[in-house]
């Protein structure tokens, strides 16, 4: 044992004083390890690079055949291991494109050493790995990143520490405050995502097993979960053990240190991907508190229609975006960093900095700030006779003021019998992402539904989304819900934005902390919806969904007032909203005049 830790400690040496004393580059002759695929490109496979305390990730080097220094791309995956044809073509394409390809397994994963743990070593190996390119003969000394999910998060995290080499990212679909849009978006684990992604992301390969939901997703206490998908991770248990935010989720804040990052970046998210609030607020905050001007300058942001998926579709459940709804990602990404890292002038600079895409019109449209600065932000109230539960109930919605005598709506919300998760915005598992036709789930009595009448004219909704809801329960914690739908004339109610906000949380918006409810007592829910752009057309519906469950994609609250994580026993809730002159409960829409 005590010769194979020498040999190791000596080998990591080395490779360190070739890091730093590589000499300058006259010709690309081959090294050891390395071999020519082609014309084009010298490949190293399985480079063990090492990292700050000597650990050694496995790392795969695609460099252009023709003598001289290039930029070089890195992607830091947990996903595989590089070797699958894919990954060959994408370092072979780039090679071909005068860029290193640098593809790099995180730590703890297939060939990397260490233990995996999700997020925690990013910053660290991603800065290390970045410098280590930085000083290599085949460098020019910059370095650019791109990857989708977990591939960017480990840009972001490789981007606190502002490595001198680092000059441009590309990270989609990206998360970024891990609480806050990754695991407890309004305070409620988002189970599906987070069990779903769990269960496939155990040991140094990912054994995933095929979890049974039906039974998986009902396990309580929501602790043994884990165990239940065959995948006991002791960081699963970490995220659920800890539901405020507190110092476990601090750590892992990418958005409290935007005044660390000093690169340019280019943000491409999905109206229906689980991660989109941090795509959002990733580009405006780097807009806004970048650490350089260079940095504040260099933002671009696309959002299409899309959820959680490498490959974007077009076609939903019978909702046809249309074939211009696909973007090609590599295209993107050459004009990008070759304008960044080659100072290529192909104009790509000079387009206006945000692209969205419209849904319901179907059509790209370019923006030049986000949220979009002609916003007309309009409250649409809540109206009934008092019974609005299921889409045949009176509900209404108008901007109308409700008046001072509009009697409350009333359903129970039962834990053991949860709304459905039909859609939204979600990553993979349990239940399938995007937009869906949910007219059947509409008709629950535990729903109270508000709808317009048929809009004369196309209504635009592009921007960020907030419900107020005041309520009361008969429990000391609940949850309540709030989504945005789009009720076609054929018949078809399509999700456009959902939100939740776990009751305890009413009085703390930082979700440091918790305050119990009163039972009776009326309070101020505000429920953060994310975002959207959707063109309700003429002869369509705005219509907004309240209750108290959206499961699996948010665990259940079991109404006790306990630690959700620990409970075994549910109970009900009495839930009453309340849309008078007092307590006018509304939806706050973004309007885009037209």
């Amino acid at each position: 044992m005590e010769s194979r830790t020498a040999t190791r400690i000596f080998a990591t040496g080395i490779a360190l004083m070739l890091a730093v004393y590589a000499p300058p580059l006259e010709a690309q002759e081959l090294h050891s390890g390395e071999f020519r695929a082609g014309e084009s490109a010298i490949v190293h496979h399985n480079l063990m690079v090492p990292m700050r305390d000597g650990t050694l990730l496995s790392t795969d080097v695609y460099r252009p055949a023709a003598p001289g220094r290039h930029p070089a791309l890195l992607i830091r995956d947990p996903y595989d291991n590089g070797s699958d044809a894919a990954s060959w073509e994408e370092g072979l394409l780039w090679a071909e494109r005068g860029y290193v390809y640098v593809h790099q397994n995180v730590r703890g994963r297939f060939d990397s050493e260490g233990s995996w743990y999700p997020y925690l070593a990013e910053a660290n190996d991603s800065h290390d790995t970045q410098n280590w390119i930085g000083r290599q003969a085949w460098s020019d000394g910059q370095v650019g990143t791109h990857g989708n999910s977990y591939l960017a998060t480990t840009q972001w995290k490789g981007a606190e520490f502002r490595s001198p080499y680092l000059k441009a990212m590309a990270p989609r679909v990206t998360p970024f405050n891990y609480y806050f849009d990754t695991a407890y978006p309004g305070g409620a684990l988002a189970l599906g995502s987070r069990i779903g992604w769990a269960s496939g992301m155990g040991g140094r390969t990912g054994q995933a097993g095929n979890p049974d939901w039906d039974q998986v997703l009902w396990t309580m206490p929501l602790l043994e979960m884990g165990a239940a998908t065959g995948q006991d991770n002791p960081w699963w248990r970490d995220f659920v053990m800890h539901p405020t935010y507190d110092a476990y989720w601090e750590v892992l804040d990418s958005e409290a240190r935007l005044e660390d990052f000093a690169a340019a970046s280019l943000n491409i998210g999905g109206w229906y991907d689980v991660f989109l609030d941090g795509t959002l607020v990733s580009y405006t905050g780097m807009v806004e508190k970048g650490r350089t001007e260079y940095a504040r300058e260099n933002q671009k942001l696309l959002i299409g229609p899309w959820p959680h998926a490498s490959v974007p579709n077009f076609v939903y459940d019978g909702i046809d975006f249309g074939p211009d709804a696909t973007v090609d990602f590599d295209s993107l990404h050459v004009k990008w960093f070759d304008a960044l890292l080659k100072g290529v002038d192909n104009g790509y600079l000079d387009e206006p900095p945000v692209r969205i895409f419209i849904m319901g019109e179907n059509v790209w449209r370019s923006e030049n700030e986000w949220p979009i600065a002609r916003t007309q932000y309009t409250n649409y109230y809540f109206h009934s006779g008092g019974n609005a539960n299921g889409s045949s109930g009176d509900g209404t919605l108008s901007t109308d003021m409700p008046g001072a005598s509009d009697p409350a709506d009333e359903f129970v919300y039962d834990p053991m019998e949860p709304v459905p998760t039909r859609g939204g915005n979600l990553m993979f598992g349990p239940t399938p992402p995007g937009p869906f036709d949910r007219a059947d789930i509409a008709e629950r009595d535990d729903i109270l539904v508000f709808t317009t009448p048929p809009l004369e004219e196309a209504v635009e909704v592009t921007g960020p989304i907030t419900a107020t809801v005041y309520a009361s329960s008969s429990a000391t914690d609940t949850d309540f819900t709030a989504m945005l739908v789009d009720v076609h004339p054929d018949g078809k109610e399509i999700n456009i934005a959902d939100g939740i906000l776990r009751a305890r949380y009413h009085s703390n918006p930082d979700f440091t902390d918790f305050e119990l409810l009163e039972p009776g007592t009326v309070y101020e829910f505000n429920i953060d919806l994310w975002a959207t752009s959707n063109l309700f057309r003429e002869g369509h519906q705005i219509r907004v969904e309240i209750s108290s469950s959206n499961f699996p994609k948010y665990d259940r609250n079991p109404n006790t007032g306990g630690p959700v994580h620990l409970e075994t026993e549910v109970q009900t809730a009495n839930q009453t909203v309340y849309h008078n002159a007092r307590y006018p409960s509304h939806i706050t829409l973004p309007i885009i005049p037209r």
